[in-house]
This record gives structure tokens, sequence and C-alpha cells, in this order.
């Protein structure tokens, strides 16, 4: 009888636990969509702030100084109909090649850091076409390449509101 009773109570107290830990789920997913809509609008909204002040050109832009290990940032911004159509962030080094293309730079740096520089330019590159701004996400691993993207998407795009499609040249602090 006594353990009729203790079986009883652990099935009547599982059942209110599943219940309970139902009910918080629920509550958790609708906090988690209400913010995700309302930054959709915030960037909604943005982008047509800033895309109308664009003027469609070509803005390219290269960096002073080669770095201590021989590259420079190349970026170059399309802007078509007042929206970003196309982003080009890249290093080349003093002989014109670029860090995207070097096959063992971006081997080691994935070994290191998990992310090849290859692979970071292209979610950088990508980041811009989503956002239509200067705001792009760090890549993890890439820190120093995100913030140069940032620096000179900004620098390209005042470029883009005047309409000045001479070459930019980015300096960046060390």
């Amino acid at each position: 009888m006594k353990m009729k009773k203790m079986f009883t109570g652990l099935v009547l107290f599982g059942a209110t636990l599943a219940l309970v830990a139902c009910g918080k789920a629920e509550d958790k997913k609708s906090t988690e969509e209400a913010p995700a809509t309302t930054v959709e609008t915030t960037v909604e909204t943005t982008v047509e702030a800033t895309a109308a002040t664009w003027k469609d050109g070509i803005y390219t832009g290269k960096e002073s100084d080669f770095d201590d290990k021989g590259w420079k940032v190349v970026h170059s911004i399309t802007i078509e109909g007042g929206k970003i159509t196309a982003s080009k962030f890249d290093y080349e080094d003093k002989d014109g090649k670029l860090k995207s293309a070097d096959e063992k730079l971006n081997e080691t740096m994935k070994e290191k850091t998990g992310v090849s520089a290859k692979e970071a330019m292209e979610k950088l590159n990508a980041d811009i076409l989503t956002s239509q701004s200067a705001d792009a996400e760090v890549v993890s691993g890439a820190t120093s390449a995100s913030s140069k993207f940032v620096e000179s998407t900004k620098a390209l795009l005042a470029a883009a509101e005047k309409g000045d499609t001479k070459e930019v040249t980015f300096t960046f602090s060390k």
C-alpha cells in the first residue's frame, strides 16, 4: 500500500514537472520571437533611409601601406539603384596576389583560428549585402580583418553618398 502511494506520488510529480517545463518552453519561445521582429523592422528602416542617399557607381579603396606581413586591404563596393549589390573585400601583396587565393596561408589560418581568410572575407562580403550597411558581424578568428572591413566599408559608403568614385585611401590604426 505504501509502495502504491509512493508510485502515485511520483507519477503526479512527473506529470506536474512535465507541464511546468512545457509551459516555460512556450514562454521562452514567444519571448525569443519578439526581439527578432523588432530587429528586422529597425534594419529595414535604416536600409531605406541610408540607401536613398547612395549614388550608383563602383567605389574602390586601398590601404595606404602594407602591414607587417606584407598585405594591404583592397575593397570595392558596387551601388545600383541606391543599394549595395556587390562587395569585394580582400588583401593583396606587393605583387597584387590576393590573400583569399593563397591556399597555403588559408590552410594555416584555418588550422590556427578555425576560419580561413577566404571564408572570413566571403562572410563579411555577404553580410554587407544583407545588412545594407557597414554593420558586419565580427568573424571569430578574423577580428582584425572584420575591423578593417567595417572601417573600409564606412569610408566607401561615405564616398557613395557624395557620388565620389575616386579611389579612397584607407589608413588603419595599428
